[in-house]
């Protein structure tokens, strides 16, 4: 096919008889399909995401929860806090997060989590249905990538409007959407962004709309970047396919070249104050597991092309039997011309091999292994195996021939895949679904064929081609649903207990004056984010490695590798935090593992320092001064000896040895001596099960597991009785360890309080605390260094009456060295990489703007001068 006729043809830019210009009304009706298209793709994709969680009783229609995994730890408690601070609820604003982690840096978790526009809309439902609004988000955001996709197909080449709908469908509800992106919301921008991403190549190509394709870069980077980094790989291997189909000549394919790369990089500009914002996290953030790419095997991976079937490890590239159907057809079919066949068929097998290889797996993941599932870049590959059924579709019905050898394909795929494991899970799904599927495919497309200017059955293929699309997406995704719930830790959607939470929060709160701990027995790993106040619980991929560090240094447990720190209920920590009511719940119902008991949710309340206090030596240490007792790290926080750590006895044979600790097979007794009346702990990071004192008291879990995921925190058991005797009785639930030596820790109450009062004598007599500022008043004379009760993340600036400085470290926390006349301290937050983002922004928008200039006075010119316009700028 020439030049000419493949660029026009295939982008929809004019109508077949090739005229030069076209009328307004041309022009609309030009667009009217690719709207109803859009339409048709949204309703199908909604009806059917909507049909699959009624099939699988699932939240909001039935009442299984949708809340798996970090669905339920992390998204939606991010948009929990979003609502908070749309609506003015919330402790800090969009620099700090003043509710995690003792004090987190917000902006890089909105760029990761809820940067999306679509992110918005949480501020139009109930605070009290955060999961509604969750759901319905994700909803939209599925159903607009549909509507993107099928704009995209009738830009590349027109064709029916109803089969553009339909594949779009197939884009928005395929393998990765259902079982992956549908509980990480935050990756459907990504699937958003590809369609348009591609739509902004064909206008580089064609030199049209310059500023918006700038502007949908820009907003596909700041709603997901992870995601966006790989659409815009997917679009610009399009783009480049789309220039060796065009043969354009070499200079002006260059041109192509550098307008894209030009629109990329102005967009990828303007979002870079977001951009380099959450980069920078990463760097400061808790390192997590190293992951090691290992390709799944040809049945696995052919599996997974099929409806019904689930795994969390390998890619998720079902896109429905038809657009798969009409994917295997097209290199056959002889209406297309062979460069395009051959063309796109290469581009699918090309990225499906680019999957499977471990540098080009890695340049899909920005160059660092993923943390969890190894193929988030296959919504690529589901996107170009729809743009190639479109193509097989766009120029004419596949004949018999070709149709008969993508049947074949299919039997050789279902054959290859029936070997997997994957499609013997639900089998009594899977082959009848892929059966019906296939029969609904075939049968339709047929019909298609013969029904050539015979409406009837033009239309009779039609709603064959829609009713068994339906039909296996939404089987797939009940399945994903399932699947997932069954596999995967689940957390109940707001309810009753969260109510109670929420309440018993709100009235003790008093924050800046100290800070309120929604409880150890926590609902979600990020409570405070949910139901409020101010805790020590933080889950986030951007978790700060100096906050983990100290936490743990401190006796905290944590899961997710040390990314998700937990509640330490300790008043020695408490004190040290300025936490100065403290909730407790009882167990969550939902979650059946755990001791089952009811009652409502209470509140303790102690006298603790407040945020800023004074140490009475300037020299403060590095959080490498930490040793390897908890309850001595506690101690030089606080600035006292409070603890007696007695030697202890495990009762039975003693196995294992002094740095890994000592094996518990079994029901076993850890005995010792303390003094009468002081409160006993527990350290045992290692131990599973659960730990009671003989003497009574309540039998407190201690979770951890084989793997280093989870290490369990320190935790109070009771009151040493009169004789001094301890007896701690261990009740494993698998093979565990405790610490050889330091495991128990005898807390002197007395010595405490007189450590406290000696900190709030010298401690700041006022703090006033905004987004990313802290304002502290201190007694007259103070002397030596202010310790702020806030992890020293990086970013904290302070001044204590002099010029700003970047602040010290006190074993992990801010400290500010006084001078002999200090009577206040302030202490600002600047995220990192914000004021460099915010330059690589103002340079990509004055840029923008100067481009956008010379373009209207290149237009204004050729007007005055009487010469024709281009679109070319």
């Amino acid at each position: 096919m020439n030049r000419t006729t493949l660029t026009g043809h295939e982008q929809g830019a004019k109508p077949a008889g090739g005229e030069e210009r076209e009328t307004v009304s041309a022009r609309r009706l030009q667009a009217d399909p690719r709207w109803a298209a859009a339409l048709l793709a949204a309703v199908l994709t909604t009806v059917a995401f909507c049909a699959a969680d009624v099939a699988a009783r699932s939240y909001p229609f039935g009442s299984r929860t949708r809340s798996v995994n970090d669905l339920g730890n992390q998204y939606v408690p991010f948009h929990a806090h979003l609502w908070d601070l749309l609506h003015g609820r919330a402790d800090g604003g969009l620099l700090v997060n003043w509710q995690s982690g003792y004090g987190s840096s917000f902006l890089p978790d909105v760029g990761t989590y809820v940067s999306s526009p679509f992110a918005l809309l949480v501020a139009v439902f109930p605070r009290d249905e955060i999961d509604l609004a969750v759901y319905t988000i994700t909803v939209l955001k599925t159903a607009t990538a549909g509507a993107a996709m099928a704009c995209l197909l009738l830009t590349l080449r027109r064709g029916r409007w109803w089969a553009a709908g339909l594949l779009g469908a197939s884009y928005a509800l395929c393998g990765w959407s259902l079982a992956l992106a549908s509980y990480n919301p935050m990756w459907l921008d990504g699937l958003i962004a590809l369609p348009l991403l591609c739509l902004v190549g064909e206008w580089a190509l064609t030199g049209r709309r310059p500023l918006v394709g700038v502007l949908i870069v820009a907003l596909a980077w700041i709603a997901n970047f992870y995601t966006a980094y790989m659409a815009t790989l997917g679009a610009a291997l399009v783009l480049l396919l789309r220039l060796v189909l065009a043969e354009l000549p070499w200079r002006r394919a260059l041109a192509v070249v550098g307008r894209a790369a030009v629109t990329v990089g102005l967009g990828i500009g303007l979002a870079a104050p977001l951009v380099i914002v959450v980069y920078s996290g990463t760097k400061h953030a808790y390192p997590g597991r190293e992951g090691h790419f290992a390709p799944v095997g040809a049945d696995d991976l052919l599996a997974r092309l099929l409806p019904t079937t689930y795994s969390y490890s390998s890619p998720a590239l079902y896109v429905g039997i038809t657009a798969l159907v009409l994917a295997l057809a097209l290199p056959f079919h002889r209406a297309v011309p062979a460069r395009v066949r051959a063309g796109w068929t290469v581009l699918v097998l090309l990225v499906a091999l680019s999957l499977q290889w471990a540098p080009t797996s890695l340049a899909w993941h920005a160059f660092a292994a993923p943390n969890g599932s190894s193929y988030r870049q296959a919504f690529v590959l589901c996107a170009l195996l729809v743009i190639a059924a479109w193509h097989a579709l766009a120029y004419g019905m596949p004949d018999w021939r070709a149709l008969g050898a993508a049947a074949g394909l299919l039997v050789l795929v279902a054959a290859v895949a029936s070997r997997s494991t994957l499609t013997h899970q639900h089998h009594h799904h899977t082959w009848p679904v892929v059966l019906l599927a296939a029969a609904g495919a075939l049968g339709g497309l047929a019909l298609l064929g013969l029904g050539n200017g015979r409406p009837v059955l033009v239309g009779l293929a039609a709603l064959l081609l829609v009713g068994a699309q339906f039909g296996e997406a939404a089987a797939t995704s009940a399945v994903a649903t399932r699947m997932r719930l069954g596999q995967m830790d689940d957390y109940a959607p707001w309810g009753d207990r969260q109510q109670r939470e929420a309440d018993a929060v709100a009235q003790a709160d008093a924050w800046p004056r100290y800070r309120t701990e929604p409880g150890r027995d926590q609902t979600v790993a990020n409570d405070p984010m949910t139901v409020g106040g101010q805790g020590s619980q933080y889950y986030s991929s951007l978790t700060a490695d100096v906050l983990s560090r100290t936490m743990t240094a401190l006796g905290d447990g944590w899961t997710s590798r040390g990314r998700s720190l937990q509640s330490l209920d300790n008043p020695v920590t408490d004190a040290v935090f300025s936490v100065g009511a403290r909730v407790h719940n009882p167990p969550d119902p939902h979650q059946k593992w755990l001791p089952q008991g009811g009652g409502p949710s209470t509140v303790t309340r102690e006298d603790v320092p407040p945020l800023v206090t004074v140490r009475p030596t300037a020299a403060h240490s590095t959080p490498a001064a930490f040793g390897p007792s908890p309850y001595r790290n506690q101690e030089l926080l606080l600035g006292a000896r409070v603890y007696t750590l007695p030697r202890t006895a495990l009762t039975g044979e003693r196995k294992g040895d002094e740095v890994r600790g000592l094996l518990v097979d079994g029901p076993q007794t850890v005995s010792a001596q303390c003094r009468a009346g002081s409160s006993v702990f527990l350290w045992a990071p290692r131990y599973s099960g659960t730990a009671q004192l003989a003497s009574g008291g309540e039998r407190k879990l201690f979770r951890s597991d084989a793997e280093g995921t989870k290490i369990a925190a320190m935790q109070p058991l009771g009151t040493v009785r009169t004789t001094g005797r301890v007896r701690i009785e261990l009740t494993p639930n698998r093979l565990s360890r405790i610490p050889a030596r330091g495991a128990v820790g005898c807390l002197d109450t007395a010595k405490l309080r007189a450590a406290v009062g000696r900190l709030k004598s010298s401690g700041a007599t006022e703090v006033t605390v905004s987004d990313g500022t802290l304002h502290a008043r201190l007694p007259a004379g103070s002397k030596g260094t202010a310790v702020v009760a806030v992890p020293r993340i990086a970013g904290w600036r302070c001044s204590a009456g002099g010029p700003e400085a970047a602040a010290s470290e006190f074993h992990g926390l801010i400290a500010v060295p006084l001078g002999a006349s200090a009577t206040s301290l302030t202490c600002t937050f600047h995220p990192p990489g914000l004021r460099l983002g915010t330059a690589v922004g103002g340079v990509s928008l004055l840029t923008l703007i100067l481009l956008g200039t010379l373009a209207a006075v290149r237009r204004r010119t050729a007007a005055r001068s009487g010469e024709p316009t281009t679109t070319a700028h």
